[in-house]
């Protein structure tokens, strides 16, 4: 009788610690800002975009202006 009890507790075991993490995570997620994914939401604002766009404006004049040399990549 014993036996069938351990073996009865030990096989649900599993399946109840399982759903009760899941349940605990998607307890956790609730209004967190993240997406479907699991992603967090960008919350960049207009200047950071700005000076990005020109930072990136700037790196590509400055590969333009370098000499190409053979056999190199980039």
């Amino acid at each position: 009788m014993e036996n069938g009890l351990l073996l009865t507790l030990a096989v649900l075991a599993c399946p109840v610690g399982m759903g009760a993490m899941i349940w605990l995570m998607m307890r956790g997620n609730k209004g967190s800002g993240h997406d479907a994914s699991g992603n967090a939401q960008p919350t960049a604002t207009d200047s950071e975009l700005a000076g990005l766009r020109a930072e990136l404006d700037q790196l590509k004049a400055e590969r333009a202006q370098r000499p190409t040399t053979t056999g190199e990549h980039s």
